[in-house]
């Protein structure tokens, strides 16, 4: 398991500790913890799933999360040795592995010729980030039978875990993966989970957008 932090460079750090001096010049008694704190970075590697681990021995995740513009985060998706020209669907998970809790998805991945690829993530990706239902309400119907005619009233559920699947049951048995069909696609018929962040345990505390 990897999750390294990482602040501003030194040179721009000494920057802002500059003008911080300069304004306490300026205002008696103003306080110097009221500067503002340095950008942060948070990076990790993701684990094989179970259902990977003899089919895509190679896999491997790497995520990097950084400040964005007011107060978002943006989140970089690096993966490699998975199937070429393959796509692949991203979830925030509640649980790393299954049964899984609250999953949101987030968006796709194409792997190239390499069998890599990459996308950038924007939103909350930290501590803050959860889902929240204060009332039962009708939920659309855009795959009749699969989706939920109403969603289950819950208080704030924090997700802090993260996954990868393949976005085709069909892309997973070419691989010579299990066809499994599963729900985490837009039209639900995606194939196995490839990738997770269950290296930082199993747990929905123990997810690593926590220590963001």
């Amino acid at each position: 398991m990897k999750l390294t932090h990482s602040k501003m460079p030194s040179t721009r750090k000494a920057g802002i500790s500059a003008v911080s001096l300069a304004l306490g010049a300026l205002f008696i008694g103003g306080s110097m913890s009221a500067a503002a704190g340095p950008s942060e970075s948070l990076a990790f590697d993701m684990a094989i799933s179970a259902a990977a681990a003899t089919c895509l021995p190679n896999a491997h995740g790497h995520v990097t999360i950084r400040d964005a513009a007011n107060g978002n985060q943006r989140m970089q998706v690096r993966v490699n040795g998975l199937p070429p020209h393959t796509e692949f669907a991203f979830f925030v998970l509640q649980t790393p592995t299954g049964p899984f809790g609250m999953s949101w998805y987030q968006g796709d991945i194409v792997t190239d010729a390499n069998g890599s690829g990459s996308q950038q993530f924007f939103g909350i990706f930290s501590s803050e980030l959860f889902v929240f239902a204060p009332a039962t309400r009708a939920a659309p119907q855009t795959d009749p039978g699969v989706d939920a005619v109403t969603n289950p009233v819950t208080a704030p559920v924090h997700t802090y875990h993260l996954g990868l699947w393949f976005s085709e049951a069909a892309d997973a048995a070419a691989a010579g993966c299990p066809a499994t069909v599963t729900p985490f696609e837009g039209d639900h018929t995606a194939g196995i989970q490839v990738l997770n962040t269950s290296n930082f345990g199993t747990e929905a505390a123990d997810g690593p957008l926590s220590q963001f």
